[in-house]
Parts: structure tokens; C-alpha cells; sequence
């Protein structure tokens, strides 16, 4: 009865938040293409779970080409850190990191931005954002505003990732991000995708509608999918990462 009761739930609160964020959704877009079209690409940031919307953004089947997911361990794959920093539980609230992930990122003036997180508080999501618009680029942020608003930012500025976003997307998850009786059944991850689904869907559809045909991911599971995904990866070489 559980299973059912998480499947009820889920369900209307999928058709809810898709059904709410339709219009940021399409604000969203526009930023993106708005990117895509100047030649930049869409740089995608989560950490914790978070970093499943970043996966469902950057780099997989259906998806756009010219993507790149930044993560809390390139500061080990890229930037020559131990790999036992990872281990800290509280990597993701030093604000000094998202400078160097940034930095790591060979970001171009031209690239736009997609920045997940369900608190939205913590000291790496809140400073990547402020860099991020410091440096004059767009910001879709994702992430539950009734979580964030009930919760005290840890960055020093005290400043939460939806203030600084240009087009806020809010997956509708409750505080604590668990919307069963026993404190199970999450919430984000499942809304998050969706709202990023509709995300990628939005801009291709603009993309198609201007006469462009987009830059879109095959399975590399079917014929002449992963020599479809190496051709066009090729036009962002130096520019997009496709590793862990």
C-alpha cells in the first residue's frame, strides 16, 4: 500500500509542477537557446542528489549536444586535488570551491548555466550562482522553493540560489524533500527530471521552429548512434566533457 500510496503522490505532483513551471519552463528555454544560438553551451551543476538533474541535462540520450556537466569531483579528475577531499561530507558548503569547478570548466563567455539544488542554501551551489552572474552569463536555477525558504542559507552572504537566478524552476518537493507519513518517498529527483525534460524539449522545439536542426544525442545503443554522437561532439571539442 505504500508503494501505491508514493505512486498516487508522485504522480499528481508530477502533473502539478509540470502543469506550474510551464511558463519558467519556457523562460528557461529561451535562455538556452538564446546561448546555443551565440555558441555557447549549456553548463549543468548538482551536487549530492542533485547532480541527477545535471545527468539528465548534460550528456545522455535524447539530449542536447553541446552540454557540459560540471561536478564537486573535478576538483580531483582535473584539478590535481587528493582523492580523499571527497570524502568530506560538507565538500558541497565551501564556497571556494565553485571557483575552482568553474575554473576547471574552460566556461566561455557565451555558455549558460542550469544549477540544481533542492536547499539551495549550501555554500557551493550560492557561490557558483553569484560567479556565475558575475561573469555576465544566464542562470536557471532548480531546486524546491518551500525547502529553501524554511532553511537559513550557509553561504556568508546570505543569499539563497533561487534570490540570485535569472528563471527559477521549483520541483515542488517539501521540506525535507520526503512526502510519505514515514519519512520515505523523495520527491526531487523524480519532479527535477521532469522539469528538465521539459526544459531540453522546449528548446528543441524552438530550434526546430527557427529552421535549425538540433544538436541531439542517439542512444549509443543503437546503429550508428555513438558515430552520430561522436561527429557532432566533435564541434565542441575542448568544450564538452564526457567523462564520469
Amino acid at each position: 500500500m505504500t508503494a501505491r500510496a508514493y505512486l498516487a503522490m508522485i504522480t499528481e505532483l508530477v502533473a502539478k509542477v509540470g502543469t506550474e513551471q510551464a511558463e519558467n519552463v519556457g523562460r528557461a528555454a529561451d535562455l538556452l537557446v538564446a546561448a546555443l544560438d551565440a555558441g555557447g553551451v549549456v553548463q549543468a551543476f548538482g551536487s549530492g542528489h542533485s547532480e541527477a538533474l545535471a545527468m539528465e541535462i548534460a550528456g545522455r540520450a535524447g539530449g542536447l549536444v553541446p552540454t557540459n556537466r560540471i561536478a564537486l569531483r573535478d576538483i580531483v579528475l582535473f584539478g590535481g586535488e587528493p582523492r580523499e577531499v571527497l570524502e568530506d561530507p560538507l565538500l558541497e558548503r565551501d564556497p571556494d570551491v565553485a571557483r575552482r569547478i568553474y575554473d576547471l570548466a574552460a566556461v566561455d563567455p557565451r555558455d549558460v548555466f542550469v544549477v540544481a539544488s533542492n536547499s539551495g542554501v549550501n555554500g557551493v551551489v550560492v557561490e557558483l550562482a553569484l560567479l556565475v552572474k558575475e561573469r555576465g552569463h544566464g542562470l536557471v536555477a532548480v531546486t524546491s522553493l518551500e525547502h529553501s525558504g524554511r532553511v537559513t542559507p550557509l553561504h556568508p552572504s546570505g543569499r539563497r540560489l533561487s534570490e540570485i537566478a535569472d528563471v527559477v524552476l521549483d520541483n515542488g518537493a517539501p521540506y525535507g524533500d520526503t512526502a510519505l507519513p514515514e519519512g520515505t518517498g523523495a520527491v526531487s529527483s523524480v519532479t527535477g527530471a521532469v522539469l528538465a525534460q521539459q526544459l531540453v524539449a522546449e528548446v528543441v522545439d524552438r530550434l526546430v521552429a527557427a529552421g535549425q536542426t538540433p544538436p541531439i544525442y542517439r542512444s549509443a545503443n543503437t546503429p550508428g548512434g555513438h558515430d552520430h554522437n561522436l561527429l557532432l561532439e566533435a564541434k565542441y571539442a575542448g568544450r564538452i566533457r564526457r567523462l564520469a
